[in-house]
């Protein structure tokens, strides 16, 4: 008797069923007195059209108010600016040519010919694409590359990079905490980390910008109801442009047992003598913090984000965090792109001190039109604090009619009270691009 006969062997001998008959009755629904036993719908229920079109989603209406509002008060969209190539410290936008100030190329790499010709080349080693996940199919030499000089240079045991910067926050945060778990941030974050510490479960609590005693009275309250906490802050915080006090955050989450996670998409390639970031700007060891995440758009000309940490963080990540063992692996020429732009940022640091001789300038020059310019430090980010939304979209239209481009920062981004217009300052600028912008800006306001 083969494994497959269920007859018992005493049983009468009869006939089987033919395969196609077996298959049949199974296709065939089962009736119960020739009725079906599907069961029966019931009649058509009209539901809200709220539920079912795009037109009546809260958010889509709130985007159509705004963008009415606008227009009866002859604003236009400032947004989707179409640029006709190499958007640096100059770009082409319509056909015009404008002094740029809305790009993150903050070294000025992503038209370096080195960089592209890397790019080029691993296009023709590797192609456009892996076309699937690191860890099914997807690995190629330039990843493992790039990660090892990043964890070189944060001189860390290792990197991971992802192929998305908000991607690898929302995954990492979301994968490593749970409900047992507290996370700590700074009220400024950014919202990558927001969506990650809500897709983790874990407790969320928020501190006031840059208080690093209101974090330790929170902590103080807090942190005994819970497993693992993590505190989160940035580099840079790309609206205001300034910077956390790290050795204070590294004492703090010392004292109470916590995991530091320091977001430096803003901050490395800027921060520090030659671009190190804030652990190069405060003077403390890499390892002293736990999770340092970056992107790699930015300073590094490519595209996607990194971690960079301990052997066990990257690891772990490594084999289960979901943004990256199901996602497809970063494409060879934005990897080979980003590599070549991390060689240059650590053999060139000239172009870190251009950028800082920049940074300052815009703004003691705008502090000297009396311009309201926040928090910033005067690094690679400079807000223009307008107060009103409408009339930093004005401002933001009527500059790029004179040749400028500053992209306004308005209501839900930033309160409406902190409405402004965000300037992004390269090593490639000159002076006469920043006073000339300056003083356009003054006549118009």
């Amino acid at each position: 008797m083969n494994g497959y006969d269920t007859t018992p062997p005493d049983a009468p001998n009869k006939e089987k069923p033919s395969k196609a008959a077996l298959i049949k009755r199974f296709l065939t629904p089962k009736t119960n007195g020739g009725q079906s036993n599907r069961a029966v719908l019931p009649a058509a229920k009209k539901y809200p059209s709220s539920y079912t079109q795009f037109e009546q989603f809260e958010g889509y209406k709130q985007q159509k108010m705004l963008r009415d509002a606008a227009k009866l008060l002859g604003a236009e969209n400032p947004f989707f600016g179409l640029h006709e190539g190499t958007a640096g410290a100059t770009t082409v936008i319509n056909g015009k040519e404008c002094i740029n100030f809305s790009s993150y190329d903050y070294l000025g790499l992503s038209s370096d010919p080195r960089v592209q010709q890397a790019a080029i080349e691993a296009i023709g080693t590797y192609g456009t694409s892996v076309s699937a996940s690191r860890i099914v199919s997807g690995e190629r030499p330039i990843h493992r590359e790039l990660e090892r000089a990043l964890a070189e240079t944060y001189q860390v045991d290792d990197a991971l990079v992802f192929v998305s910067g908000h991607a690898t926050n929302v995954s990492v945060i979301g994968h490593l905490f749970g409900a047992k778990d507290l996370i700590v941030h700074d009220a400024l974050i950014h919202n990558s980390a927001l969506v990650g510490a809500q897709l983790s479960g874990a407790t969320r609590r928020s501190f006031p910008h840059n208080d690093t005693e209101a974090l330790e009275r929170l902590l103080i309250e807090q942190r005994d109801r819970f497993e693992r906490v993590l505190i989160v802050v940035e580099g840079i915080y790309s609206m205001d442009g300034d910077a956390p006090d790290l050795p204070e955050l590294v004492r703090i989450k010392n004292q109470f047992g916590a995991l530091l996670m320091v977001d430096e998409a803003h901050s490395f390639g800027v921060l520090g003598a030659t671009g190190l970031g804030l652990r190069e700007h405060a003077n403390v060891p890499a390892k002293a913090v736990d999770i340092w995440m970056g992107t790699l758009s930015k300073a590094l000309a490519g595209c996607g984000g990194y971690i960079a940490g301990s052997t066990a963080l990257i690891e772990q990540l490594r084999y289960s965090a979901p943004g990256f063992v199901y996602s497809v692996g970063m494409a060879p020429p934005v990897a080979a792109a980003s590599l070549a732009a991390l060689n240059i940022l650590r053999t060139e640091p000239e172009r870190v001190s251009s950028l800082h001789t920049n940074g300052r300038y815009f703004l003691e020059q705008a502090r000297a039109y009396s311009f309201n310019t926040g928090l910033s430090m005067g690094y690679s980010v400079v807000p223009v604090v307008l107060g009103n939304s409408l009339k930093a979209v004005k401002l933001s239209i009527s500059l790029l009619e004179q040749g400028i481009n500053a992209q306004p920062i308005i209501y839900p981004a930033v309160e409406e009270r902190a409405a402004r217009l965000r300037f992004f300052i390269s090593c490639s600028h000159q002076t006469k691009h920043i006073d000339q912008a300056l003083a356009q800006l003054d006549s118009l306001k």
